[in-house]
């Protein structure tokens, strides 16, 4: 929907004013040595964020983390990036994009040095209003982004060096919801490329809804392919899919619930099943719980959720081949409204980026029992709400 949305989605997260970028030109950015980047030891770690209302950051932050216990310091900030709330890496991690969640809203892509130390090579616009979400597709080619407010999904060509092309597509998502607060018209929360890259998932919170399209790569377009219906009110936020590629699991922001779906990589068809809760059963109903972030444990035997209200992450196994899943707990999160969770490379580790505590926490993951222990001391930063590790 329009600006208006906007504001309530700010409202809603905790934030006031409208977001404004500053600082940088084109092709400007600060190398390593002085951002303090990774020269310390340690892995990288970028850090997502508001640049507008009281406490806000600046633009991506830098962080280093030890791998053997995930304590983490912050090495520096790339300042001038407006609102960059969502961050995904290339695959060869060479580049770092970045939503620009504001009303006019747009991506940035940042070429990353050997270092770790980002330049800013582009802006391009998303088509939309506050972008929230945005991924590579699976050619390498073309980056995704999903507009919230105003519930369309855009697609950019990738230059050879990184940097943002013009759009080529900006797909508009139709309908409404049952909540008068969240639903009001389309809200494209998320959108990804399933395992194959043969199709493109978006998911929508305020249609209730999950779009498979499929990617024309010479032309960058989006052709419609299925839709998946959730039930009403469901608010269907993120997915994240089984290593068979033939699940994915959508977790549901407005109900507090997680849903199995099957998945079919031939035809890119989502068959949803029965919801269940992502807290255990006797949680406290206040606060009102909002989940946010669904992952995958690398060999799939674990299903990780972050659970704002409930301030916890959700620990879930994999049953019957990616099937079902098992409530085993909720980890309490060390912090206040865990927006996203990530795990490093090795597995080992699992970050929290607590919003509301302007903290990110860190855990040990027990890859045998899926279990999570707190470990280090966690790291103070302005409104965290994306925790990306580097690609070793």
């Amino acid at each position: 929907m329009g600006a208006s949305d906007g504001v309530d989605r700010r409202r809603f997260l905790g934030l006031v004013g409208a977001g404004v970028g500053a600082g940088l030109l084109m092709g400007e950015g600060i190398g390593a040595a002085e951002s303090g980047s990774l020269r310390t030891g340690g892995h990288r770690v970028y850090l997502g964020t508001y640049t507008s209302g009281a406490g806000a950051g600046t633009g991506v932050g830098l962080a280093s983390y030890q791998p053997a216990t995930g304590q983490l310091r912050s090495t520096g900030v790339l300042a001038g990036v407006a609102n960059p709330s969502f961050l995904t890496l290339s695959a060869d991690g060479r580049t770092l994009y970045a939503v620009d969640e504001q009303t006019d809203g747009s991506v940035t892509a940042l070429a990353v040095d050997a270092a770790g130390g980002l330049r800013v090579l582009g802006t391009q616009s998303s088509g939309g209003a506050d972008p929230c979400h945005l991924a590579v597709h699976a050619d390498g080619r073309h980056l995704l982004s999903a507009n919230y407010s105003s519930g369309s999904v855009a697609v950019h060509p990738i230059h050879p060096d990184g940097s943002l092309g013009a759009r080529t597509d900006l797909v508009q998502h139709k309908g409404s919801g049952p909540d008068p607060d969240r639903q009001a018209g389309p809200h494209a929360h998320m959108v990804c490329p399933d395992p194959g890259g043969r199709f493109v998932l978006a998911v929508d919170l305020g249609t209730d809804t999950v779009y498979s399209y499929r990617l024309d790569p010479s032309t960058g377009r989006l052709k419609p392919r299925s839709t998946a219906a959730l039930r009403p009110g469901a608010g269907p936020r993120h997915l994240a899919f089984h290593t068979s590629g033939r699940f994915a699991y959508v977790v549901n922001e407005l109900d507090s619930t997680i849903v199995v779906c099957a998945y079919d990589p031939a035809t890119g068809v989502l068959r949803p099943g029965k919801p269940q809760a992502t807290v255990p059963a006797g949680a406290p109903a206040s606060p009102r719980n909002y989940p946010a972030e669904v992952l995958v444990a690398g060999d799939g035997r674990f299903v990780y959720v972050s659970n704002r209200g409930h301030d916890s992450v959700a620990v879930f196994a994999v049953e019957a081949g990616g099937g079902t899943l098992r409530l085993l707990g909720a980890t309490p999160v060390g912090g206040s409204f865990p927006r996203h969770i990530s795990v490093d490379p090795t597995g080992r580790i699992l970050f929290a980026a607590n919003q509301k505590s302007n903290t990110v926490t860190s855990f040990l993951v027990d890859r045998q029992s899926g279990a999570l222990t707190p470990s280090g001391t966690p790291l103070s930063t302005p409104i965290p709400v994306c925790v990306l590790p580097a690609k070793v």
